[in-house]
């Protein structure tokens, strides 16, 4: 097997004492399928009263995906949408010709110390979507659909299918997220699922046909069948991939399209307060300077 491609993204903090690792887009690699963005934030235990909300921000031309492995946090958005996120839950929203949401902690949780860690994604819309309405869709945990595969092999079905399991969030390009889930030792013979696609795993090192990948290092996968490998201890693994772009996008801020001037037009919208607001919210994120 040829040398695997593989790259770790680059470390910051989404709030004082939150860190986060950005995987994509990276500088060897700007997309895999329809997934242009990749944020694993924590994990952290936060203590009493620290901040980590994000206040009100629009997006364009995508959908944002939101997975916990633990904690919890409240979406609201300019539908009217008001939803606690749970661990193991799947949250997507896609943005469409516009939304604008806020992410916060949950009002339970503010005064204690409280757990962080998870995902966000982002997957750019194909062409004939930009213009769609914007929608939400939540999956509880206990909604997600699980294959359980050979050798004690979990496969949880975010979105997508996969050995014949479909999950029922709905998404506008063939688009493939999963949580594997093994124990020490374990093997997972892996067929090809979607013409690309990658592995991250945000804990734990793991193998693939024999080679070592880190923790918190995503993997390209070859177009071919491989075999993933848990180590001494049990390894959770995300893949996610789908059908290429049809055509490379441009990422401005929260914005995403192929096209320059609708990047642009959005920016000024924003400015000049444009967008639905969130019913009930307060505050917005400021954008950074647009130049032409």
């Amino acid at each position: 097997m040829a040398t695997l491609a593989t790259w770790s993204g680059r470390r910051s903090e989404l709030t004082a004492g939150l860190p986060l690792r950005r995987v994509l887009p990276s500088a060897t690699r700007r997309a895999v399928g329809p997934f242009v963005f990749f944020d694993h934030f924590g994990p952290v235990v936060l203590p009493p009263g620290r901040a980590s909300d994000v206040p009100p921000h629009p997006h364009i031309g995508l959908a944002t995906v939101t997975y916990l492995f633990e904690g919890r946090q409240v979406h609201r958005d300019s539908l009217g949408t008001v939803q606690t996120i749970e661990a193991g839950a799947v949250n997507w929203m896609s943005a469409g010709r516009g939304i604008v949401h806020s992410e916060r902690a949950h009002a339970d949780d503010v005064d204690g110390e409280r757990p962080a860690h998870g995902l966000q994604l982002w997957v750019a819309l194909p062409p004939q979507a930009e213009d769609s309405e914007p929608s939400f869709q939540h999956l509880a945990a206990a909604q997600v659909p699980v294959c359980r595969l050979p050798g004690g092999v979990e496969a949880r079905v975010l979105v997508g299918s996969a050995w014949g399991t479909s999950s029922p969030v709905r998404t506008a390009s063939p688009t493939l997220y999963l949580d594997l889930q093994l124990p020490a030792g374990a093997v997972l013979e892996l067929p090809v699922l979607a013409a690309e696609a990658a592995l991250y795993a945000p804990t734990a090192a793991f193998s693939l046909d024999g080679q070592a990948v880190s923790a918190q290092e995503m993997v390209l996968l070859p177009p071919t069948r491989v075999q993933l490998q848990a180590g001494a201890g049990p390894a959770r693994v995300l893949l996610i991939g789908g059908d290429a772009l049809a055509q490379p996008v441009r990422l401005w801020w929260n914005f995403v399209s192929p096209d320059r001037a609708r990047i642009a037009a959005a920016a000024q919208r924003w400015a000049a307060g444009g967008f639905a607001p969130i019913p009930g919210e307060t505050g917005r994120v400021e954008a950074p300077a647009w130049r032409d």
